[in-house]
């Protein structure tokens, strides 16, 4: 049985970009989208991008973007794959032209295995927690006992800690798991601490 692997969300500096992989994470995510306090410039981006060696994946994360812009910041980003977190529909997320991951958010099981099942295209399918009018980084979890959706690419997010990750993973069994506030002092500032403990305990799992 492969391992889980481990994303770390809302990467904005080069230095937690690095703590990340050196703590072992698989993953680093570079947000793009406004209103977060996790967005970064195209310039950040790909400073961070390059900092990670290759065998850490890059993933931008976009919500609702025009496809000119996600065409823009890959001209400059080395992007391993894209997270849709937004609205978009199979077709969008397609012909971005880039392995994508879906990121939904959980609200009830028969929807959002009704949800997961229109994107067969997903390199893998992200459950979030739902929170009215926010886009993930929102520190919540749900009730992961309800989760049911069939697919050999599930990532774990929403409110996961050091604390709480291997509970998680032994509940829910998914591919992957994605935190961000819960390794921060402050939202997009990483604790490098918190990111090894993180990584640790889902490891552990």
């Amino acid at each position: 049985m492969s391992r889980v692997r481990v994303k770390i969300c809302g990467i904005t500096s080069v230095a937690d970009a690095v703590g990340a992989a050196d703590a072992g994470a698989d993953a680093i995510g570079i947000n793009f989208y406004p209103p977060s306090p996790r967005c970064v410039s195209i310039e950040q981006a790909k400073a961070i991008a390059l900092a990670v060696h290759p065998f850490v994946k890059t993933v931008g994360l976009f919500v609702n973007h025009e496809p000119a812009e996600i065409r823009r910041v890959l001209e400059t980003v080395p992007l391993d794959l894209l997270q849709f977190h937004g609205d978009e529909t199979e077709v969008i997320c397609r012909d971005a032209a880039k392995p994508y991951i879906k990121a939904l958010r959980f609200r009830n099981a028969d929807e959002t295995a009704s949800a997961a099942s229109q994107f067969p295209s997903a390199q893998g399918i992200m459950i979030d927690s739902f929170v009215p009018g926010k886009r993930g980084g929102t520190g919540k979890v749900f009730d992961w006992h309800q989760l049911q959706v069939n697919t050999s690419a599930l990532i774990l997010a929403g409110g996961l800690t050091p604390e709480n990750v291997a509970n998680a993973i032994n509940i829910v069994g998914p591919s992957a798991v994605d935190t961000s506030g819960g390794v921060e002092r402050a939202p997009g500032i990483k604790d490098h601490q918190l990111i090894q403990r993180f990584v640790e305990a889902a490891l552990s799992a």
